[in-house]
């Protein structure tokens, strides 16, 4: 399982950055990224620097854990928890890409307040508000469920932190200001990160 996580984990990065960075500069001109936002320090640039480290924490899980450095916890190193982990971080890696997909042109990694993208409301996005997020936070934990040692199980905990501070620090006061009442009316409708469950 250690050996898949790895790869899984691969695969995550060139299709969920790589190749969609490269689908965005292809269309726009531009690959999508954004940067940290922010001044070093403040929450915003804490948001993302959090994000860099518990990717880089995702990734050092199963190299720590294919050197010897790092044991998986008894409790739930069972094939049963191994398997469950296999299948939702598969699933995590399918929903980003669908959910990056249905965002379109208006993809992006971190902000700028400069620019002003379409408030995407459809397919995945009438469900939940941030599906991208929802989605590397099912394949965060299923990679933990594979390997689940210290590393893996900080590296969700630090990702959930960080996704929480970029989303209702960064990303809704963006998009409040750019969009107004069309973007308070889809925040009473639909949820934060699960359908029903932070609207309004």
């Amino acid at each position: 399982m250690v050996v898949l996580a790895f790869v899984l984990y691969l695969v995550f990065g060139v299709l969920g950055f790589g190749w969609r960075s490269w689908q965005q500069h292809r269309r726009t001109g531009s690959s999508g990224f954004r940067g940290i936002s922010g001044a070093p320090g403040s929450p915003e640039w804490l948001a993302g620097a959090g994000f860099v480290v518990a990717l880089a924490a995702g990734v050092a899980a199963p190299v720590g854990q294919l050197l010897g450095w790092l044991t998986p916890l008894q409790v739930l190193d069972t094939t049963a928890i191994h398997v469950l982990g296999a299948v939702l971080a598969v699933t995590g890696i399918a929903a980003t890409m669908y959910a990056q997909r249905d965002m379109g042109e208006s993809w992006r990694v971190g902000v700028d307040a400069t620019e002003t993208t379409t408030l995407v409301r459809g397919g995945v996005f009438a469900l939940v508000r941030n599906p991208i997020f929802t989605a590397m936070v099912l394949f965060a934990i299923g990679i933990a469920g594979m390997i689940p040692n210290p590393v893996a199980l900080l590296a969700v905990a630090l990702l959930l932190a960080c996704i929480q501070v970029q989303v209702r620090v960064v990303e809704e006061p963006y998009l409040a200001r750019c969009h107004g009442t069309p973007y308070r009316e889809y925040t009473r409708t639909v949820g934060r990160f699960v359908p029903g469950l932070g609207r309004g």
